[in-house]
């Protein structure tokens, strides 16, 4: 329908915008852990990456918001007169709003501005962004799940022409009732076939994932998961260890599809080192929702690396919301190493003054490659403590069981007898069942024995 308002930005040049900012002063502290200025900066940073130019700001600090508009009415003239004067045709708002505020609102800033709330921004650059099937499908699930309580904006310009009709004692309104309020529910039956066929497809790619994992439990190789807040430099880190040559850039949600590469410690054990979608205050519960097949990776690590980018000013804020996130996920028991990125733009002396916040991180530079060697040794070091210590006598003949101690273990000690090979070291519980039927007890007395010493 021509009357219809694009419900995302596309990007176009032509698009300017307002950033509108509301400090609720009655919340929850988890909801309140970003201060205005620095929220604002970073919906500014978020309407930029999604192709918007912003033009003005706006902000009102309230003890609750306004449930028609969220905005208080003398505010809501400020903003008209802020459009008029900068040529703004988008308005975006960092609170997400209601369907009757978003309604309220567009109605009152008129037909040729677009209202767009957070929520509405990230889901616009996560479909800009996601390369893969599942991702295109993660996406648009979260879209149309967004979209359908706000349907009924999309034919306003119908209910205008029929209250105005109406108003004026014509019949207008009995040729456009009809058609209007049919197309409206033919577009809710067709949005909510649209989700259960996404819920069905999304189901498949689920089940998909866990045979994977099944088959990866049995010969398992330990999982590290990269999290981290949005442009912390995941993807840097990842291709910095793997040579992934996962797309990288200085934005948010550069890259969204995750990746997963081998690594071999410097001990000589595997891992596979999975990168997943970066974190960000507010993140819209459509999105969570619609990843969770995705971000349930994270579930099956055996370490979390928290890549933090030490040279934020709101880092320990940023800390804050990705143990939040993890909390939610169900991983917030999991073991994390934290690695402080970003070091090269520091000075030592302001990089020691930020480590005090973070004393047990690991000082890296993902794009110049140093603390990395640090790095997987803090790793190795954690999957250490959750390995079996065992000693084993491999027969000759047995290379295989020889090779996945050393593919997937710790080996400590390694020599070779008249009959075998005698390991000594740490192996994942599933490694040592394999070994069992080798296993010797007292590792100095047996090796002793064996070599006669």
């Amino acid at each position: 329908m021509s009357g219809r308002k694009r419900l995302l930005p596309t990007g176009t040049p032509e698009e300017r915008a307002v950033l509108v900012g509301v400090e609720i002063h009655r919340r929850r502290r988890w909801q309140d852990a970003f201060p205005l200025e620095e929220s604002l900066a970073e919906l500014k940073r978020l309407a930029e990456t999604a192709g918007l130019q912003v033009v003005g700001t706006l902000t009102q600090k309230l003890d609750r918001p306004f449930p028609a508009t969220l905005i208080g009415k003398g505010k809501l003239e400020e903003l008209k007169a802020l459009i008029a004067a900068t040529g703004a045709n988008v308005v975006v708002f960092d609170e997400e709003l209601s369907p009757r505020q978003q309604r309220e609102l567009e109605e009152a800033l008129g037909e040729d501005v677009k209202v767009l709330d957070r929520t509405a921004l990230i889901l616009d650059i996560f479909a800009q962004r996601a390369r893969t099937k599942e991702g295109v499908l993660q996406v648009e699930l979260a879209q149309y799940i967004y979209r359908l309580p706000r349907l009924t904006r999309a034919w306003t310009h119908l209910a205008r022409q029929v209250g105005g009709s109406a108003g004026r004692g014509g019949i207008g309104g009995v040729g456009l009732r009809g058609p209007g309020e049919t197309q409206l529910e033919v577009d809710r039956r067709e949005i909510k076939r649209r989700i259960a066929q996404l819920r069905k497809e999304l189901a498949e790619v689920r089940a998909h994932r866990e045979l994977y994992r099944q088959q990866r439990r049995e010969v398992p190789v330990p999982v590290v998961s990269l999290v981290g807040y949005t442009n912390a430099g995941k993807s840097t880190l990842l291709n910095a260890l793997t040579n992934a040559q996962v797309y990288a850039d200085d934005k948010l949600f550069a890259t969204l599809d995750p990746t997963t590469r081998r690594v071999k410690l410097p001990g000589g054990q595997e891992i596979l080192l999975t990168d997943t979608v970066g974190f960000i205050q507010k993140l819209p519960p459509q999105l969570v929702a619609a990843f969770r097949a995705t971000l349930e990776e994270i579930l099956e690590a055996n370490v979390i690396i928290h890549v933090v980018d030490i040279t934020h000013p709101a880092v320990e804020r940023q800390v804050r919301t990705v143990e939040a996130v993890l909390r939610q996920l169900g991983a917030g028991e999991k073991p994390v190493v934290m690695a402080l990125n970003k070091i090269d733009r520091f000075s030592e002396e302001a990089l020691q003054a930020r480590r005090r916040h973070f004393p047990q991180g690991v000082p890296i530079s993902a794009l110049k490659g140093w603390g990395l060697e640090e790095l997987l040794s803090r790793v190795e070091d954690v999957l250490r403590e959750q390995m079996v210590p065992i000693t084993v006598h491999v027969p000759y003949g047995k290379d295989n069981l020889v090779a996945l101690f050393h593919r997937m273990g710790i080996v400590e000690d390694e020599r070779y007898t008249e009959h075998g090979t005698l390991l000594i070291g740490r192996v994942p519980p599933n490694i040592a069942g394999q070994l069992e039927a080798y296993r010797v007890d007292g590792a100095k007395d047996e090796r002793s024995r064996i070599e006669g010493v």
